[in-house]
């Protein structure tokens, strides 16, 4: 059980924090020459659920943290 947490903590943690980079993180989406252009994706369904995931996952550690 105490491997289960350690597992569901960094999977939390590493959820949140790809999303939160996935979400201010501009990625280059064009480079011709001396011209570039980047792009913000923002919040969209994908960065999204990597947080719900992620949030998720630190609430069943809680919850197991509590059980045990």
């Amino acid at each position: 059980m105490k491997i289960l947490k350690i597992v569901l903590l960094i999977v939390g943690v590493v959820l949140i924090f790809l999303g939160i980079y996935q979400a201010f993180v501009p990625k280059e989406v064009l480079d011709i020459g001396r011209s570039e252009v980047t792009e913000k994706e923002g919040l969209n369904n994908q960065t999204l659920g990597m947080f719900g995931l992620g949030v998720v996952a630190l609430v069943a550690t809680a919850f197991l943290g509590k059980r045990s």
